[in-house]
C-alpha cells in the first residue's frame, strides 16, 4: 500500500524501542508480520537493556517511540528522578499480565500469599528485599498497591530496590533479592526454575489495569502527526491479530522466543499469554482477567483516567510534592487526538467515554473523579 499526499508519514522507518517483556508482542507482530507497511511505515524494532536506558534514547533522539511503563512516562512528565520532559502517550499497548513473585524461601516458611507474608514479617528479624523495574513504573506501584493492602508499609517495612526484568530470576536464585514484581516470562521462569512462586498477578490488584503504553516526546508526536497516527494503526492491527485466535498467539509467543527471550520456550510464553497460570506450588488456574492486547480496541484507547490513577500513585508515595493539575496533565499526555485517527484508519471502534470506572483490590473505586481526595485517602502512605 502506497500512501501519498497529506497522509504520507514524515518519517518512513520508525525506530520503537522495547524490553525483553511478553507484553512487547503486539510491538514486535506489527513489524514480523508487515502491519506497518500497510500504513506506510517500517518499524525497526530495538530491543533495550532497562528502563533507564529506553528513557535516555527516548530523550536523545535515538529512538523515535518506545513500549513504556505507564508511570514512567508520567515520571517524566512531571519531572520525576530527572529533568522534565513533555511526553505524549499515543495508546495503551496491553492491559493486565504482570505478577509479584516471592522466594521460595517464603513458601518454606508457610508464606503463600499477602496475608501470610504480613504475619510473617512482625515475626522476622530485619526487612526483606523486593525489587521492581523503575521507581515510576508500573511494577514499583503494583508492589506498593498490593504490600499496603495487606498492611505492609512500602516504605518502612521492607527494603525497596531497582532490578532490570531480565535479572530479576538470577538475583532471586543468589539471594539478592527476596521478591519481585516484573512482567512475564519472569514470573514464569522464576517458578518454572524452583527459584520463585507466583504470588499474585497484576490483575488481582486492578483486574484490566493500563500496563504498557507506546509514548513518545510531545515535540515528536507534534512533528510527526502522520507517523504517529500509522504507528498507532499498525499496532492496532497487529493487536487485532494476536487475539484473533489462540493459534495466533502461540505463533507470537514462538516468534517472541526465537527473537527476544534466550531462557524461556514458546510453551512457556504461550501459556501465560493465553492466560494459563500455574504458580509453582501445585496451584493451576485459568485467569479471568489475561494479559490482553486489543479486547475489541477498548483495551488501547488512552483513557484519561487511566493516566490520572499513576499521578494519584506519585503523590501517594511521595514522588511528587504536591498536587498536580491532575486532569490538565493527563489531557496534555493522553494523545486522544492522534489515537482516534489511528484506531479510524485500522477500522477500530472507539469507546462512548474517556474514563472509565474501575474497583481496585482493597475495595477503592476509581474513576477519575477528585483525584486529589483519591491520592489522600489511603492509610499507608508518604507522610
Amino acid at each position: 500500500m502506497r500512501i501519498t499526499g497529506s497522509d504520507r508519514p514524515e518519517k518512513p522507518v520508525v525506530r520503537v524501542g522495547f524490553l525483553p517483556l511478553t507484553d512487547c508482542a503486539s510491538l514486535l507482530m506489527a513489524a514480523v508480520g508487515q502491519f506497518d507497511l500497510k500504513h506506510g511505515i517500517r518499524i525497526i524494532p530495538s530491543l533495550e537493556p532497562s528502563w533507564a536506558t529506553l528513557r535516555d534514547k527516548l530523550l536523545t533522539g535515538k529512538l523515535d517511540a518506545v513500549h513504556a511503563l505507564y508511570g514512567l512516562v508520567y515520571g517524566i512528565e512531571l519531572g520525576v528522578g530527572g529533568p522534565q520532559h513533555p511526553m505524549a502517550v499515543l495508546m495503551t499497548l496491553n492491559w493486565n499480565g504482570q505478577a509479584v513473585t516471592l522466594s521460595r524461601e517464603f513458601s518454606r516458611a508457610g508464606v503463600t500469599n499477602g496475608e501470610a507474608l504480613a504475619a510473617h514479617l512482625k515475626r522476622r528479624p530485619g526487612k526483606p528485599v523486593f525489587a521492581q523495574t523503575f521507581p515510576t513504573g508500573t511494577h514499583a506501584l503494583w508492589l506498593n498497591y498490593w504490600l499496603a493492602a495487606h498492611g505492609i508499609d512500602p516504605l518502612r517495612q521492607v527494603n525497596v530496590t531497582t532490578v532490570p526484568p531480565p535479572e530479576m530470576v538470577s538475583r532471586m536464585a543468589t539471594g539478592h533479592i527476596d521478591g519481585f514484581c516484573a512482567g512475564e516470562p519472569w514470573n514464569a521462569i522464576a517458578a518454572r526454575d524452583q527459584v520463585g512462586f507466583t504470588a499474585a498477578t497484576s490483575q488481582t490488584i486492578w483486574p484490566d489495569h493500563p500496563e504498557k503504553a507506546l509514548a513518545c516526546t510531545a515535540p515528536w508526536a507534534n512533528s510527526h502527526h502522520q507517523t504517529a497516527r500509522a504507528l498507532i494503526s499498525s499496532i492496532l492491527e497487529a493487536s487485532r491479530w494476536i487475539e484473533a485466535s489462540r493459534e495466533n498467539q502461540r505463533v507470537a509467543a514462538g516468534i517472541l522466543a526465537d527473537m527476544v527471550f534466550l531462557p524461556a520456550n514458546p510453551e512457556l510464553l504461550s501459556e501465560r499469554l493465553q492466560g494459563n497460570y500455574d504458580d509453582g506450588l501445585g496451584r493451576q488456574w485459568r485467569d479471568a482477567h489475561p494479559l490482553t492486547f486489543f479486547g475489541d480496541g477498548e483495551v488501547n484507547f488512552p483513557y484519561l483516567s487511566d493516566g490520572m490513577w499513576f499521578m494519584t500513585q506519585h503523590k501517594r508515595w511521595g514522588l511528587i510534592g504536591e498536587h498536580p493539575d491532575y486532569l490538565q496533565v493527563a489531557s496534555n499526555v493522553q494523545r486522544i487526538d492522534l489515537y482516534r485517527e489511528g484506531a479510524q484508519a485500522a477500522g477500530v471502534a472507539l469507546p462512548v467515554s474517556s474514563f472509565r470506572s474501575s474497583r481496585l483490590m482493597d475495595g477503592s473505586l476509581w474513576n477519575g473523579t477528585n483525584p486529589r481526595a483519591y491520592a489522600e485517602k489511603f492509610s499507608i502512605q508518604e507522610a
